[in-house]
């Protein structure tokens, strides 16, 4: 695996006169999976774009094979065997597999009729030698987000990719999908594909990757061997600190309660669910993918219909029916999907950042300009958020300054309780750092938060107390010494039981 089928040499690019990449080496050898690490807003995207011919280098090179390669746009790139799974998929719902695998080089017979027989059998036959059950007519509409992915890199597979680029290829998939991914990636390997991964997910570049290439401010860091460095120096080498550094909670003793559930069932998944946080807490809660943690957030928050069972705010039964009831007694919830749910990424970072308190600036028609604007820059100040101003669009923010956004949403409403599921996915070190530090500092000023996270570090390192759900259900209560990745892993696993 010393046969080096891409080298990047001296790539530079910029934007409007802000150097973006700095002479940026990469070398990527055949067969191999060469992780790609570096905060948002470290270049990875650029130099990834250039290499799919989305940019084009202001200078430097691009080697496959040992030859020097011209690459002006995707077609360039797909042509010399470079294909990219995006994050967010773009596959048509209402089309089959070989459908949009085919879409826009359709097979044709003789007659210069598309062939639909000849596709299906050609995708068939990339599916059997994955090994995936999944049959080339099926519709996209009816498949998960991991069989979607296997469709995008089958198509990568009919452009005969020898480079595949996999930019957050987990973000949105359960542990035995990602089993099942890296199983693929494995068998890619098997027959000298080339992978570049992006991902922000340290315990997977430990599992998938052979290399490690880390790039800071548009600069090359340095490459290294998966196996010979672990994720202290990586986070080091990524934003200059030690990741002993990331969680900056300091626990507390409780003892108001501020947020009772009790007994609480819904339909589809609770089941007689009780917990209990405190004035000042950090309450995190843990479980495996479908234990019901999202489902408790959304029955708290007014979302789902509670069967049977009682929420209480301070000692008082509280009547939450709506997210406007849960508002109007404190509770907010920052959704694990800030894309799809906590932000209109089409407006500005200053409009999403006060749709919720419009009533302190807008009477009738009349519109307090100056009022808007302070609480825009409070926030702008207070998270720290990233952009070239409130006007420019929160979708084009990074994702860490994006989830800025949505806090900053929410804490406009000065709320007494925040939910916050997966608080930091799909965000850079760097912000998680700066996420954690946010959330110790609203603790010490007395706001209440429930954390639900699938990063048993972070659960460990910011939670007072941890509750384990299993099958809809509180397996147990933890906190102390009986907080481990063990302890939780067995009751989320439903191998203990209280």
């Amino acid at each position: 695996m010393h046969e080096v089928t891409l080298r990047m040499k001296d790539i530079q690019k910029s934007f409007s006169g802000i150097k973006a990449l700095k002479n940026i080496n990469f070398e990527l050898r055949k067969g191999e999976v060469h992780a790609l690490l570096g905060e948002n807003g470290a270049g990875k995207s650029t130099l990834i774009k250039i290499l799919s011919g989305i940019y084009q280098a202001d200078g430097g090179s691009i080697e496959i094979d040992g030859k020097t390669i011209s690459i002006h746009n995707p077609l360039d790139a797909i042509k010399q065997g470079i294909a990219v799974i995006h994050q967010e998929l773009i596959l048509a719902d209402n089309m089959s597999i070989a459908e949009n695998i085919f879409m826009g080089r359709e097979r044709c017979n003789k007659f210069g009729f598309i062939d639909f027989k000849a596709a299906e059998r050609e995708v068939q036959e990339r599916l059997d030698l994955l090994g995936i059950d999944l049959k080339a007519a099926t519709v996209i509409s009816k498949l998960s987000t991991p069989q979607k992915q296997v469709v995008e890199i089958v198509k990568a597979l009919t452009y005969h990719a020898k480079i595949v680029i996999m930019d957050e290829p987990t973000a949105s998939l359960s542990n035995k999908e990602i089993e099942m991914l890296f199983s693929i990636i494995e068998q890619l390997k098997e027959q000298h594909i080339s992978i570049i991964y992006i991902s922000h997910r340290m315990e997977e570049i430990f599992h998938i990757s052979d290399r490690v290439t880390v790039i800071r401010d548009g600069e090359y860091v340095d490459t290294l061997k998966t196996k010979d460095t672990d994720a202290d120096e990586l986070v080091r080498l990524m934003v200059g600190r030690q990741i002993s550094d990331y969680y900056s909670h300091t626990k507390r003793k409780l003892d108001q309660v501020v947020l009772e559930a009790e007994g609480i069932c819904t339909p589809d998944k609770l089941k007689d669910v009780t917990i209990k946080l405190h004035k000042g807490e950090i309450l995190g809660l843990s479980g495996l993918v479908g234990a019901g943690r999202t489902e408790l957030a959304r029955a708290i928050f007014g979302i789902d219909r509670i069967e049977s069972g009682v929420i209480k705010i301070n000692g008082r039964p509280a009547a939450i029916q709506s997210p406007g009831d849960a508002i109007k007694n404190g509770i907010v919830l920052i959704p694990e999907s800030r894309k799809e749910e906590g932000l209109i990424l089409g407006n500005t970072v200053g409009f999403n950042i006060t749709i919720t308190v419009l009533e302190e600036f807008i009477k009738f028609i009349h519109v307090k300009q100056a009022r808007e604007q302070e609480i825009i820059h409070t926030f702008f100040s207070k998270l720290s958020i990233k952009a070239s101003s409130p006007r420019q669009a929160v979708g084009l923010l990074s994702g860490g300054n994006q989830q800025k956004a949505v806090v900053a949403k929410w804490l406009a409403t000065r709320p007494d309780i925040i939910i916050m599921d997966e608080p930091t996915r799909g965000i850079d070190v760097g912000a998680k750092a700066e996420i954690y530090a946010l959330m110790d500092e609203l603790a010490k000023q007395g706001t209440s938060i429930i954390m639900i996270s699938s990063e048993l570090p972070e659960v460990l390192g910011m939670s007072d107390r941890i509750y384990v759900m299993n099958n809809g259900r509180i397996a147990t209560c933890l906190d102390g010494a009986e907080a481990t990745q063990e302890n939780i892993m067995s009751y989320a696993a439903g191998v203990k039981n209280d």
